[in-house]
């Protein structure tokens, strides 16, 4: 990968609890916490989590869907979550998170085997609900 080349820098998700959001992703996901306290003691407008070292997800709380008027229409995005974001992981990690879900009672899904993503086949997949039901995949190839 070239140092100009296209990549995923954040999603936005809309949250009712940015620091309960934050908390879950945290020891859920194992994903660093950015800017929670600031957002707690209202200095940010929402606190972030990091993905990797180039993505992160920003914890948007929906009452900032009134002030979204980047686009026409874009207010009304505010509690509909994308169908799904795949986070991709090493088999260890995978069955580590998929541990951790089953152990904080979050449902998941049944495997699923051999689906097509951005780096070909993966050997497993399967999908859970964040608190604010956005819908995601993890999946390992290896």
């Amino acid at each position: 990968m070239t140092d100009n080349s296209i990549r995923l820098d954040h999603v936005v998700l809309w949250v009712r609890d940015p620091v309960a959001s934050a908390d879950f992703y945290e020891k859920t996901l194992g994903m660093e916490p950015l800017r929670v306290t600031d957002f707690a003691v209202g200095t940010v407008s929402f606190p972030s989590v990091r993905l990797n070292e180039e993505t992160i997800f920003d914890l948007a709380p929906l009452p900032l869907a009134a002030r979204m008027d980047a686009v026409p229409g874009a207010a009304e995005s505010a509690g509909h979550p994308v169908n799904h974001v795949c986070l991709s992981l090493p088999g260890e990690d995978f069955d580590a998170l998929r541990a951790r879900l089953e152990e904080r009672a979050v449902p998941v899904s049944d495997f699923s085997y051999d689906a097509f993503g951005a780096r070909g086949m993966a050997k497993r997949s399967f999908y859970f609900r964040d608190p604010d039901g956005n819908i995601f995949e993890a999946r390992h190839y290896e």
